[in-house]
Formats: C-alpha cells, sequence, structure tokens
C-alpha cells in the first residue's frame, strides 16, 4: 500500500514538472521577440554599435524599459551617435533601431526609450505587488552580449527575500554619495534573488512564467552600490526593481 502511494506520488511530481518546463518553453518562446539589445550607434565607430546591456518592450511597442545606468551620461551628437537597440530575428538576421531617451528615473535606475519604426511585440506589466519570497520567477536578457553575441538567455530565479535597497553603514567612511543619497530620499523594497546574473543582463525582465507578466527589472549596480557598499569585494548576489516603480515612470511618458 505504501509502495503504491509513493509511486504514486512521484508519478505527480515528474507530471507537475514536465508540465513546468512545457510551460517555461511557451512563455520563454513568447517572452524573445520583445528582448533586445541596447546601446549606442556610431557611424564611424568600428564597430559602428555599442553594446550596453539588455531592454525589453512595453506599452504601445515603441517604448524600451532599461536601467538608467545602462545608457551612457552623454552622446557625442557632434558625430552623430544615437540610443540603438539591436532586435534579433527569426532568421538570425539583427535588426538595428536608432531612438531616443523619454524618461530618465536615476533613483530605481529606470530609463525608458522611444524606438523608431513600427511597434514591437510589447510585455504586460504584472498589477499590483504582490510578489512573495519562495516564488520562482524567470528573466531574460544577454548575459555578456559584448562577447557572446545578440541570443536572448533565461535564467530561473527565486525570491530570496524581499529587502531594503539601502542599509546604514557601519561607519562614515563607508558611505559614497549615492548611499548619503538613498538614505536621504527613504529606501525602497527590492527583490533579491537566488540567480545569478551576469555583466549585460541589466535592464532584463523579470517575469511570471505562467502568464510572462513582468513584475521586475534586473538591476546590477545600483543595488550593489548601496546595499554591498561596506564590502571590499561585493557578492554575486543578484537583485530586481520592482515593476511598480516603472509604471510610475511610464506614466509621465507622453
Amino acid at each position: 500500500m505504501l509502495r503504491t502511494v509513493a509511486l504514486a506520488a512521484l508519478s505527480l511530481a515528474t507530471l507537475a514538472a514536465a508540465d513546468a518546463r512545457a510551460q517555461y518553453a511557451e512563455v520563454i518562446e513568447r517572452i524573445k521577440p520583445s528582448i533586445v539589445v541596447v546601446g549606442t550607434h556610431l557611424p564611424t565607430r568600428n564597430p559602428a554599435f555599442n553594446f550596453r546591456g539588455t531592454g525589453f518592450v512595453v506599452g504601445d511597442g515603441t517604448l524600451v524599459v532599461t536601467n538608467a545606468h545602462v545608457l551612457p551620461a552623454t552622446l557625442e551628437s557632434d558625430k552623430l551617435e544615437n540610443f540603438a537597440i539591436l532586435l534579433p530575428g527569426e532568421t538570425k538576421q539583427v535588426q538595428g533601431r536608432t531612438a531616443t531617451r523619454v524618461a530618465f528615473d536615476p533613483d530605481h535606475d529606470l530609463a525608458v526609450l522611444k524606438v523608431n519604426g513600427p511597434p514591437l511585440p510589447a510585455l504586460r506589466l504584472a498589477d499590483g505587488d504582490g510578489v512573495r519570497e519562495g516564488e520562482t520567477f524567470l528573466f531574460t536578457g544577454y548575459p555578456i552580449g559584448n562577447i557572446l553575441g545578440a541570443y536572448p538567455v533565461t535564467h530561473r530565479a527565486m525570491i530570496a527575500s524581499i529587502v531594503p535597497i539601502a542599509l546604514p553603514s557601519a561607519n562614515a567612511s563607508q558611505l559614497d554619495p549615492k548611499v548619503v543619497r538613498r538614505l536621504s530620499s527613504g529606501p525602497f523594497q527590492v527583490y533579491q534573488l537566488d540567480a545569478t546574473a551576469y555583466p549585460g543582463n541589466s535592464g532584463s525582465p523579470l517575469f511570471n512564467p505562467a502568464n510572462g507578466e513582468v513584475i521586475g527589472v534586473i538591476n546590477m549596480v545600483l543595488v550593489r552600490g548601496t546595499r554591498e557598499a561596506a564590502l571590499s569585494q561585493p557578492s554575486g548576489i543578484s537583485y530586481a526593481i520592482p515593476a511598480v516603480h516603472l509604471r510610475r515612470l511610464l506614466d509621465t511618458v507622453k
């Protein structure tokens, strides 16, 4: 009897795992056309496109979200340098488009680009902020894209903890201007993940594997620069900025 029950439980677990894998495959296939490479384009440079990070399409299909730190502070406008995205196609032919910055939130390290050309498939943002510790999500981006190329890669991540972005340092010598500004403006909650994000993943969407809705934006700089400011050797912990802050920023886009 016990053996029969154990076998039945094992069969159910195997079926559940198979269903999860099929679900992941389906949502990843649907998500990938909305994941773009973010960088700058300068006609006289070799290569002309400079890889900076990951972005994803939202809204009416012409808006691309990324981290604020992914975008350079200035452009060589006199040499016709522009913000730009690359969009890998089904035939592996890379499509390039120029863009302009239309929204910028350095406090939450978020930025929005307006992309030239016809609309692209857009991702939906999750409603509310009902994310719980222990839930599993996916994120897709271009880790080390300047070396590995424009091939979107998906990782699985559990919400390990929901933590404040800034922690008081042990002494004043460990406080830099970014940490001071974060402490003065008040900390906000971020998602700490049990997955490893790599350079190039900044700006990747963290999304629900059940429906593809975005619950956060992977961040590789702002969070570590504040939460881990006291460490001489920052850890490999990855974080994501909750989508609620992105919703507020998108509301400012005309």
